[in-house]
Parts: structure tokens; sequence; C-alpha cells
């Protein structure tokens, strides 16, 4: 009898011809939570993709803090515009890689949905508020919301999104991140996909904090200029462009600063994968360490320009006033909620009232209010914050 061959099934052969075999290959996945049947046209990865482009939560992303709040200026990233640029970086690296560039791009897209209003200083206020319970980690919260929180299909909470995705979600690690695996081997490496998707995180918000900086005044182009990388950026820059204004040099620096680093993760991945042995997707779970890296010497230099973002920028005193109101905020909006959960939003009073009468009942109610505030943007929470505190607001 002849079979016939499905556009699925020639998606699938064409990641056999075109991707490397330590690749994570859609048609090997793990699956899902909930069994679905294949989409006769789109990989599961694509799928993922795609749920996660259209849920509520990547859509809040455009009015969430970056570093600057979302009404300090319309030209500063936003959650979503730094999302966006992840994604956009992880594709670069895995299509250069042969590796999946569905899977690094859904991964990308949704390594942020769990983040609070009001950038780090909201998740610390979280983290603070819910030490009794665990903590609030925004990877944590990003796996709830796809797992839980989105409301789209009736067969399931959720999106029920492919366990390669979900493990990239809850195993996203930089220096501002640490993941915690539990249920998802954490003896296991995470894959390619999920690794690049890191540095493609800090290859992002290194470049963009420079332009914002810069574009807001916070420090002065000649202020970073004992930084090496900074100096070489430059020299390169003159040298290609020597007649360019003020404002297309600093385009043109920024630029260079992200394919400096693109270039060199690659690079440097290739040799690592290469020296530890690497022929397998089994080979990246098992492998002493993480190939996806920058090299010593370009390692040393990004690092001298965190730290550097981190005293002039992160440290900022505008910077500082931003983040301690939003903390406030959060923490006053928090307080409330518990203490009168009346005035929560119906269909959070609605998950609240559910659990009334339990022995758990006190543990929902802080969890719902943690979910309903990290779901909020910045604008809402503060139009929140003028209901509930300032008497000629109305609610």
């Amino acid at each position: 009898m002849e079979t016939t061959t499905t556009p699925l099934d020639l998606l699938h052969e064409r990641e056999c011809l075109t991707l490397a075999p330590y690749a994570a290959h859609s048609a090997a996945s793990l699956g899902r939570v909930h069994p679905e049947s294949h989409h006769p046209y789109r990989t599961a990865f694509q799928r993922d993709r795609e749920r996660i482009i259209h849920s509520a939560a990547f859509r809040r992303l455009e009015y969430k803090t970056q570093v600057f709040v979302n009404h300090e200026g319309d030209n500063y990233r936003t959650r979503l515009t730094h999302t966006i640029e992840v994604a956009q970086i992880a594709r670069s690296i895995a299509r250069a890689m042969a590796l999946n560039e569905d899977l690094a791009e859904a991964v990308a897209l949704a390594h942020d949905l769990g983040h609070t209003a009001f950038g780090h200083a909201g998740e610390e206020s979280l983290n603070k508020k819910m030490a009794a319970d665990g903590g609030f980690s925004h990877n944590r919260q990003s796996l709830r919301v796809v797992d839980v929180l989105e409301e789209r299909y009736p067969e399931f909470q959720g999106l029920n999104l492919s366990f390669e995705v979900r493990e990239g979600i809850v195993k996203h690690e930089t220096v501002y991140d640490r993941p915690d695996a539990e249920g998802f081997h954490p003896e296991w490496r995470p894959t390619l996909e999920a690794q690049l998707v890191n540095l493609a995180d800090e290859i992002a918000y290194n470049s963009h904090d420079v332009d914002d900086g810069l574009r807001s005044g916070i420090f002065g182009w000649d202020d970073p200029a004992g930084l090496p990388i900074w100096n070489e950026l430059n020299d390169a820059s003159r040298k290609a462009c020597p007649d360019i204004d003020h404002r297309l040099r600093r385009h043109h620096v920024v630029r260079l600063l992200i394919n400096w680093q693109v270039t060199d993760l690659i690079a440097s991945a290739r040799r690592a994968i290469d020296q530890m042995g690497i022929l397998t997707l089994d080979d990246v779970r098992r492998a002493d360490g993480l190939p996806m890296k920058f090299s010593p010497e370009f390692g040393g230099k990004i690092a001298g320009l965190k730290k550097f973002l981190y005293e002039n920028m992160y440290r900022h005193y505008r910077v500082a006033r931003m983040a301690a109101k939003g903390e406030r905020i959060l923490n006053n909006l928090f307080d409330v909620y518990v203490d009168d959960p009346r005035q929560l939003a119906p269909k959070f009073r609605q998950r609240v009232d559910r659990a009334a009468g339990t022995p758990d009942a006190s543990r929902v109610l802080r969890q719902v209010v943690c979910d309903y505030l990290a779901g909020m943007t910045d604008r809402y929470a503060m139009l929140e914050y003028r209901k509930l505190f300032d008497p000629f607001e109305k609610v």
C-alpha cells in the first residue's frame, strides 16, 4: 500500500538533512504533558512558538520595564522589544550553527513571560513577599504562565508546550538568573538551543543597555573609555565610517558590539563542541560543562562592560529612583490584596474563594496575589496603585 508523504514529514526530513546531529529535532521531542495530535504542516516547536506569540502574557511585555519605565520615553527598550531582539539574535546563532531555529526562537520568546512590572526591582519585591512560599523567580513564573495561567484551550490549562521549550524556560541562566530545574532532569544539560538563548539574552542587554544609556544621557560617550572593548569598537567604527555624525556613530558602534559578541560566541562554541567530543544530543545532555560560551579573552572584555553598566547605569540615581518606586508600588499592592482579597479583580478573587476554608487557603491567597501582580504591566500597576491609594482617583 502506497504511503502519503505529508507536509510535516517533509519538515522533519528537512531537519534531518540540514540540522547538526547534536541539534534538537522536533520529531524526537519528548512530547507534551497533555498528548495532542500532530499538526499537519507545523512541527512541535513551530506550534510552540506561535502559541507563545498569541498569548496574552506575550502582549503584556510591551508595557513592562526593561531598564526604563515605559512612560520615561518611547524610544527605550521594553521587555517586549528586548524579547524580540533576543529572538532575532538566537535565530541567527542557531542558523549559523545548524541548530533548531524554531526551538531557539520559542525559548527566546517565552523566557521573560513571567517577568514582573518594574524589571528586576519588581522581581525582588515579589521574592521578598513570597519568601515563606519558596520565593519568586521569573523563570519559574514564566513556566507557570505557559503551564497554568494562560487560558486559551478547552482541553487543558496553559499552552501545553513541548518538553524542550519548557525545559529551556526553566533552565534559563544568565548573570541575573539562576535556574531551578526541579522536574526537568536537573542532571541534564539543556539543549544547545536553550544554551544559546542564555547568551543571546546577554548579548541583547549588553548592547541595548549601552544604546539606551547613551541615548538617555545616563552616561556619556567618553565614560566607558577605560574599557578595552569600547576603545576597540570606537577605533573599528571610525576606520570603517570616519565621517558619520554622533547619532549614527552610536548606532554603528552598538551594531558592531552585537556582531562581535555573536561572532565570538559561534566560533568559541564550535571549538568547545569539537573539544568536548559532542556528536549527539545525548552528548550535549551529559557534557561536562556548557559549550555555549564566549572565548576567555572576549568574555573578559564583556565582563568589564557589564561591570561598567552595573556601576554607571543600573546604580544611577534615576534608575534607582524608578526601581524604588516600582518596588514600593508592588509591596503596597501585595499587602492590600492579601489583607482584603475583596479588592482583587474578579477572576483572581474567584480562585481565592474556591480555596476558602481549606488548610491551604492562606498559601493560595498569596500565590493568587503573586500571579496577579506578576502579570501586571507597569502602567496597570501604577493605575491600580492610584485607584487604591489616591482618594481622588475613581476606583
